[in-house]
């Protein structure tokens, strides 16, 4: 998932409680990779994101992540700011067992935290404290940590390349000048595809979304060779194609839904000899097999629905 020339920073089998500085602070698109496990005993833990390791008066803590294991069990989310706590944001689903171990995966963004937890979406929190103010990771309670890394860059290292996407004008003609990958969005591939071409999409789900679409297609006909559409309602992650003025038969199966209102995503589509494989924030998530076998014939990206566009690219 990462490539070995990016800047990462490990910590390894620190004692806890741990308190560190972070180095460089944070910046949006880093991530931070905590492994560990949970002991036996463990009643709760807790990773804080702090401005500065004062204890009187107590620094500020811009991310507090909380889970707890009593009950049915909860993570709570909080900000302390000037020694007072604000409302707490608590989420329900306990990804986190007693006696087993976990990946945490956080990725920075401008306007937000993001949690994975063992390559599930936990939750999504919002910034209170500008990100500038954070210098020092703490972390607390009972638990056991093997590693901590910081990671720069996104979430693939999708370097720019040469063979990028060329935005082709729709209709809505006036967008502001920050918005080239405004949604209708349709783009020319600069090559055709081939076994062996990445396409990769950057955006974020719309906080009340619906659903939304990644077409593959050819701009010979209206035929589609791809057809992603998940539906975050129902939680069902269509795939499909339309050949010969039709739909064919579609596809749901899927190990883990990928998507959440709010969520920022990185998605992935290699195109094989026989299949697209699909990876969702740098984890593989479906394959499907070309129904449309002509690849050289599919050069055009379309996207539609409830999804704001940050970035589209192919090598």
């Amino acid at each position: 998932m990462m490539s070995s020339d990016e800047p990462q920073k490990t910590i390894n089998n620190p004692i806890i409680p741990y308190v560190g500085t972070i180095l460089g602070g944070l910046v949006p698109g880093e991530l931070v990779v905590i492994h560990g496990s949970v002991p036996d005993d463990a009643d709760r833990f807790q990773v804080d994101f702090q401005c500065g390791s004062s204890i009187k008066p107590r620094a500020d803590v811009a991310f507090h992540f909380n889970p707890r294991f009593k009950r049915s069990g909860c993570i709570v989310c909080n900000t302390l700011d000037k020694e007072k706590w604000g409302w707490e944001e608590i989420t329900y689903k306990m990804p986190f067992q007693k006696g087993k171990s976990f990946e945490i995966v956080i990725v920075v963004l401008k306007d937000k935290f993001q949690v994975t937890v063992n390559e599930k979406h936990l939750l999504l929190y919002n910034h209170r404290i500008s990100l500038e103010r954070i210098d020092t990771l703490g972390i607390y309670g009972k638990v056991r940590i093997k590693s901590i890394d910081f990671i720069s860059n996104s979430l693939q290292g999708s370097q720019p390349s040469s063979l990028g996407i060329t935005k082709i004008n729709t209709e809505n003609g006036e967008m502001p000048d920050d918005s080239q990958f405004g949604v209708p969005y349709v783009g020319r591939l600069n090559s055709a595809l081939r076994p062996g071409h990445t396409v990769a999409i950057k955006g974020e789900v719309n906080k009340n979304a619906n659903s939304f679409a990644i077409n593959l297609k050819s701009s010979d006909s209206e035929d589609i060779a791809l057809h992603l559409n998940p539906r975050m309602k129902t939680e069902v992650f269509v795939r499909n194609s339309y050949l010969h003025d039709s739909w064919g038969e579609e596809e749901k199966e899927v190990a883990n839904f990928p998507f959440s209102p709010g969520m920022y995503f990185e998605l992935i589509i290699f195109c094989d000899a026989h299949q697209f494989k699909v990876a969702i924030n740098g984890v593989h998530t479906l394959e499907y097999k070309h129904r449309f076998k002509q690849l050289e014939k599919i050069n055009l990206l379309e996207v539609t629905g409830d999804v704001q566009l940050l970035d589209v690219r192919s090598w």
